[in-house]
């Protein structure tokens, strides 16, 4: 009955602290199955998709031009993967296909799965940073991640498809655009965000554990690069939806 709240009805903005991404890479043959018919994978080198978990601190969630103080401030863990779609008018548009959500709070998990089709789910985050590391760890998800902090002549991951930073920027996200499908009606929800700034700085991996991706049984994945970004101003606007025309 009120299936519609999910297609995001109202603009919301939110300041993020920290978005850590580290985008894998994987055969394009091995994600395609994971994504609506809609969509297209957004392929490198005509042979590499890309599956990014994003690990996000953000404060004052709320609605668009509401005060900050009734805001909502949680630890994001998402995983997404890198899409095009082709709307209505023609054109081919960048963005992402959320798999899953977690979050540090309960209170995000009910409102996340009432305004938006990211499958939250509320488990335990613990974030611990000091000089030289910044760590995420969930005991319940099986999230296990230390980065420090990188340097201009910081490496790519080995069996990174990429060549440099510059190239590897283009899959660091977040891209304008979140799609979502609707199998029953053959709707496509279309949400667009908008930043004022954002500037990636290349991390270094320690390690990695992420149990979510583990549960994909892809058969090769890659660690293809890792970005951090601090101190932006986010805000997404109402969702749009239109019939995906085959």
């Amino acid at each position: 009955m009120f299936s519609f709240l999910k297609n995001h009805p109202f603009a919301v903005e939110a300041f993020f602290e920290s978005s850590i991404v580290l985008t894998f890479a994987v055969s394009k043959e091995e994600l395609a199955p994971l994504i609506p018919p809609c969509l297209e994978l957004d392929i490198f080198n005509g042979k590499w998709a890309f599956i990014a978990v994003a690990m996000v601190q953000t404060k004052s969630l709320r609605p668009k031009h509401f005060p900050k103080m009734p805001g909502n401030d949680f630890f994001l863990i998402g995983y997404r993967i890198f899409t095009r779609y082709r709307n209505s008018a023609g054109k081919s548009l960048r963005g992402l296909y959320i798999l899953k959500s977690f979050t540090d709070k309960k209170k995000m998990e009910w409102l996340g799965n009432i305004f938006t089709h990211y499958n939250y789910s509320a488990t335990d985050i613990a974030v611990l940073n000091d000089q030289q590391t910044r760590a995420v760890k969930s005991v319940q998800s099986g999230v296990d991640l230390v980065v420090k902090d990188g340097d201009k002549n910081v490496a790519l991951p080995e069996g990174s498809p990429f060549q440099s930073w510059k190239e590897a920027r283009r899959f660091a996200g977040p891209l304008p655009f979140t799609f979502t499908y609707n199998t029953i009606t053959k709707n496509v929800l279309i949400i667009e965000g908008v930043r004022q700034y954002w500037e990636p700085a290349p991390v270094e991996v320690l390690k990695y554990r992420f149990q979510f991706l583990e549960g994909l049984k892809l058969t090769r994945i890659e660690l293809a690069s890792a970005f951090i970004v601090e101190n932006i101003p986010y805000w997404w606007k109402k969702g749009k939806t239109e019939k995906w025309r085959q």
